[in-house]
């Protein structure tokens, strides 16, 4: 199937576009290596410039894969982006609730996973969440993405590198001005200990522990709104 000419606007975005449905409609299939950027700059009458930064994103998306000095090529045809950002369109407690189911997972499996690198730096997030302050959202998030990433499954910490944003983006729009609750530290500091002591059972339990206040405050919330 041939690509359609992209416009002069939001060239990127374009090409992303037509990209992505060139994937989903099996143009290429998972393993493929796409046209270089040369052919789809001519198939578009776009720039290479414009192709490069289009590729980059499906990159970053997962979609493609880029291996020097071989080419481009299809890493997964189904755009998990696509389906996180459908979350927008649920309620706050809704994705409360998987943050939770994930969450927990991932602690369990942290804990009979985690390496010394792994312990390092969860003990450098939460030092830097409580020199931060208990409401710095960024720290907090930094914080779990390291425990994600002690589970050391590829696709866990995609899925939940999208998934993170999604959350906080949910929670602004429920919820507008009014505050959650400060970071409990301390529950922090016992999924951590839990996790260092290889313990999946405790620290799975403290994983949702440590989310039960937010849970129970945004149930409220939103009940009252």
């Amino acid at each position: 199937m041939a690509l359609r000419t992209a416009g002069r606007t939001s060239l990127v975005d374009s090409v992303v576009e037509q990209l992505r449905a060139q994937l989903a409609e099996g143009e290429w299939a998972v393993g493929d290596r796409i046209p270089t950027e040369h052919e789809l700059a001519a198939q578009l009458a776009v720039g290479r410039n414009t192709v490069r930064e289009a590729v980059r994103v499906l990159v970053h998306a997962g979609l493609l894969e880029s291996r020097q000095g071989n080419g481009t090529f299809v890493r997964s045809t189904a755009d998990p982006a696509a389906v996180l950002r459908g979350m927008r369109h649920a309620g706050a407690r809704d994705v409360l609730e998987l943050r939770v189911a994930l969450e927990a997972e991932a602690a369990r499996l942290a804990a009979g996973r985690r390496d010394t690198h792994d312990l390092l730096r969860l003990r450098a997030a939460l030092r830097t969440l409580r020199e931060e302050g208990d409401r710095d959202a960024d720290a907090d998030m930094a914080f779990h993405q390291a425990v994600v990433e002690a589970t050391h499954n590829a696709a866990f910490v995609e899925v939940y590198r999208f998934f993170s944003a999604q959350v906080h983006e949910v929670l602004v729009e429920a919820l507008g001005d009014r505050e959650m609750p400060p970071v409990d530290i301390d529950a922090h500091e016992a999924l951590v200990a839990a996790i260092e002591a290889g313990d999946p059972a405790a620290a799975e339990a403290e994983a949702r522990e440590l989310l039960r206040v937010p849970m129970e405050t945004v149930a409220a919330l939103t009940t009252a709104r």
